[in-house]
């Protein structure tokens, strides 16, 4: 049985006020096509379906118009919510949709009841269980000690009834400990949203979604397929794919990516205002239509500095400066000589402390014939 496994979607997501829509119709569209390559059995799509409880219109619609693709083909489609997501919004119809093969998970009552498919080799479980937080779980199971994510994701598994002789899998959409994260993610102080992999023990694969980066934990049978495109710089290097996970016999599975191409990649650049503005420069990197984050290395701020390069980066999402004044860090502490220094030595102090470097000598000039000025103004 071989299925496609997705995840984080985050569709209506806007990445430093930018929408990404036109991106995530580019992209999944690509992802058709891989199916359309591979034959699958089914699509998994293991949560942040949306990146808000209540997405934009547009975002909705680009949904029902990937489902409505995805049903075209005869596909089983499995569909958790995750935890930027509204459960409730995610499973309404859900009893409607199973007639078509599209597979919604209900909000977590307690109970979760397997879909079953059948392969050449046997039956095949498929459990879906949404993003849960531990009070979720403790309004059903009031007298089992829930104190952890760990706790409740347990909890939740032990009451599935795994009959671990068969092949089995879960979706499910939650942090395991020790995978990495990005900055594109939410993040829970003091990791408190931690689930130990041991939770899943009995499931011969565990598709995850929540984190963006595509990573195995501790295995390859528990793994995150990532977001299907790139949401931050911290990404800007990461490469980007399909997961198709393939069930053999029991204890056979074969995983294997194809990677996933953007209309516009995230890239990061870095040099003065002069380098990155020669035209061999942006010709050779053929950033112009991409997501870029600049840095300037200049000591000096250029004026307008977005909209000139704008004119050349078109999409240019965020700027900003590595200098040494950016790279000092200070706090301006009391000094009893403050009454003893004239008003020219104190601007010259606190200049050379913002911009780790003293005031050239005209400057200095510049600033002494403001100070006269304003003074000979107030007298």
């Amino acid at each position: 049985m071989k299925l496609i496994h997705l995840s984080d979607l985050h569709l209506g997501k806007r990445v430093h006020e930018f929408s990404m829509l036109e991106d995530q119709k580019y992209i999944l569209d690509q992802i058709i096509k891989i199916i359309d390559n591979e034959k699958p059995d089914g699509v998994i799509i293991a949560g942040d379906v949306y990146d808000k409880t209540v997405p934009p219109a547009e975002a909705v619609q680009l949904f029902d118009s990937f489902l409505v693709s995805l049903s075209l083909r005869n596909l089983k489609v499995f569909v958790i919510s995750g935890n930027h997501d509204s459960a409730e919004r995610i499973s309404f119809g859900s009893r409607l949709m199973d007639k078509s093969g599209i597979y919604l998970a209900p909000v977590y009552d307690g109970k979760v009841e397997p879909i079953v498919l059948s392969d050449p080799y046997g039956e095949v479980n498929i459990y879906m269980l949404p993003f849960l937080k531990p009070s979720h779980v403790k309004r059903f199971y009031e007298e089992e000690e829930i104190t952890s994510y760990t706790d409740a994701i347990s909890i939740a598994v032990q009451n599935m009834s795994v009959n671990e002789t068969e092949r089995n899998l879960l979706i499910t959409h939650q942090f395991v400990t020790g995978a990495s994260r990005c900055d594109s993610e939410d993040i829970s102080v003091g990791g408190s949203d931690n689930v130990d992999a041991a939770a899943f023990k009995g499931f011969d694969y565990v598709a995850l979604g929540h984190l963006h980066n595509p990573q195995n934990v501790g295995s390859n049978t528990v793994r995150y397929c990532g977001t299907p495109l790139k949401y931050s710089f911290s990404e800007a290097d990461r490469k980007k794919a399909v997961t198709v996970v393939t069930l053999c016999e029991k204890g056979s599975i074969f995983i294997d990516t194809i990677p996933l191409i953007p209309k516009r990649d995230l890239k990061e650049i870095r040099g003065t205002y002069t380098e990155i503005t020669q035209r061999s420069f942006y010709e050779k990197t053929s950033y112009r239509e991409d997501y870029v984050h600049i840095t300037l290395t200049d000591e000096e701020d250029i004026p307008d500095a977005v909209g000139k390069l704008r004119t050349i980066y078109h999409n240019l999402m965020k700027l900003d400066y590595d200098n040494k004044r950016t790279r000092f860090h200070f706090e301006i502490l009391g000094d009893d000589s403050v009454e003893q220094k004239t008003p020219l030595e104190l601007f010259c102090e606190f200049y050379e402390k913002q911009n780790n470097q003293p005031m050239r000598e005209e400057q200095q000039s510049f600033t002494s014939d403001m100070i006269r000025k304003i003074w000979e103004d107030e007298i």
